[in-house]
């Protein structure tokens, strides 16, 4: 992976952190510097961790699945975006109903933004990526995209978030369909 695949994919993973910034940056108690650190570090620390708990179980079975290994990172990739899709969609789904910078509301939103990093360490394990540099990358994306989040959430309310979500499953469903064209084309 390149550069800007590794851009790309943090874009994308980054999206569920940026739709939840947005939604958690128009309550009031998240416009001081404590909560807006608190929101944006978690997200940014969770997704650089949930990329290398997944690649180190990728890593670890990957010479028992080499031969449909690209099939198995296209489906994961696949099944992540198109959660975040239809979780977008979901009329009843709605982020912390409480501070969503403090306590289990910080935490619960800190794995349930970066679940979909999990699967895709798994999944660059599998196509054999060393996971340092991608899980940086995809971990400080995260904290700048929920910053940027927040501010957006603040200003515009929650007028665009669900849409970014949109943006960031199709993202993700983009990235598998070009690992799997990769191994099929080569």
């Amino acid at each position: 992976m390149n550069f800007f695949d590794i851009l790309f994919l943090a874009v994308g993973l980054a999206m569920d952190a940026f739709a939840v910034s947005v939604s958690a940056g128009a309550k009031k108690e998240i416009r001081s510097f404590r909560p807006v650190f608190r929101l944006s570090f978690h997200f940014g620390l969770f997704q650089f961790m949930m990329p290398i708990i997944g690649w180190l179980v990728g890593f670890y079975i990957q010479s028992y699945i080499e031969n449909f290994d690209h099939w198995i990172a296209f489906g994961l990739l696949a099944f992540i975006g198109g959660r975040m899709i239809y979780s977008s969609l979901d009329k009843d789904n709605d982020t912390a109903k409480n501070n969503p910078s403090k306590g289990m509301n910080l935490i619960i939103l800190s794995v349930a933004t970066s679940i979909d990093a999990l699967a895709v360490g798994f999944s660059l394990a599998i196509v054999k990526v060393d996971i340092w540099y991608p899980s940086l990358l995809i971990g400080i994306i995260t904290a700048i995209i929920s910053l940027i989040g927040l501010e957006v959430g603040y200003r515009l309310g929650l007028k665009f978030g669900k849409k970014m979500e949109i943006a960031g499953g199709v993202v993700l469903i983009l990235i598998g369909l070009k690992i799997l064209l990769e191994h099929l084309l080569s």
